[in-house]
């Protein structure tokens, strides 16, 4: 694990080992070039429940390209990933939602794509505090950024959740992409609270998108996840910021 700075300028909260290099690696690379420490936090990195494994999972890990040490895998990705952003990292035990398993039966909690982007399993609820009292412990901070849950993954509302409850109003949320460039998946998430969100656009240059291109490219397992080839992947991300100029942000006020 990398040696961690006592503060940083700004901390991003990553549910998995991609989501923050794929919504904020260009602001990211933007900031680390102008001298700012960054710290990229990855709340589900940790390795798969014992005896977690099921017809879902060895799905996921064929069409990814990795075996059983997939989460490690993974987080070799993500390093690789910060290194080009030129970020810090700090990856959590806790294992991702497709390995997680119901503390009283043992049963995976999460078994299908319905599932993940489904609503978070009661038998989690405890979960939330687990990772409010894990944030409360993050170096000083100038900013901290969580994603807005456009997508509705299970994962992000815990994340989302946990850090609203850790670190209230000061919060900032970032836009979960690819979910955001999905039609109506935006405005249906900003339209599930009783609050006015004001978006924030962070302007990128041709450097800034270009490394943020590059960091994506460094999870290689996820690619086909959302993109077809390289070449899409670069259309994708550079089309998507051309529609928000950018990268968004959104904050919240309580009407």
């Amino acid at each position: 694990m990398t040696k961690l700075a006592s503060d940083y300028h700004a901390i991003y909260l990553s549910p998995h080992l991609d989501d923050v290099a794929l919504s904020c690696g260009g602001q990211i690379a933007q900031r680390t070039r102008s001298g700012q420490r960054v710290l990229i936090v990855t709340v589900m990195a940790g390795d798969p429940m014992e005896n977690a494994d099921n017809a879902y999972i060895r799905s996921l890990h064929e069409r990814w390209g990795l075996g059983r040490d997939a989460a490690a895998q993974r987080r070799a990705e993500d390093i690789a990933a910060c290194a080009v952003l030129g970020a810090d990292f700090l990856h959590w035990p806790l294992p991702d939602c497709i390995y997680r398993l119901h503390p009283e039966d043992g049963r995976p909690l999460y078994v299908s794509d319905e599932d993940i982007f489904g609503d978070v399993h009661p038998a989690e609820q405890p979960l939330i505090e687990q990772i409010v009292a894990r944030l409360r412990t993050l170096p000083e901070h100038g900013r901290c950024y969580a994603p807005l849950t456009v997508g509705h993954h299970v994962d992000h509302l815990l994340v989302a959740e946990a850090a609203q409850r850790a670190f209230g109003n000061a919060l900032y949320f970032y836009e979960d992409y690819p979910y955001a460039q999905q039609p109506g998946k935006l405005s249906a998430t900003l339209a599930t609270t009783p609050m006015q969100w004001t978006p924030i656009v962070v302007s990128l240059t041709e450097a800034d998108l270009v490394v943020k291109i590059e960091a994506i490219s460094a999870f290689r397992s996820q690619l086909s996840t959302f993109f077809t080839d390289r070449g899409d992947l670069e259309r994708r991300v550079r089309d998507y910021a051309a529609s928000v100029g950018g990268e968004r942000l959104w904050r919240k006020l309580q009407r």
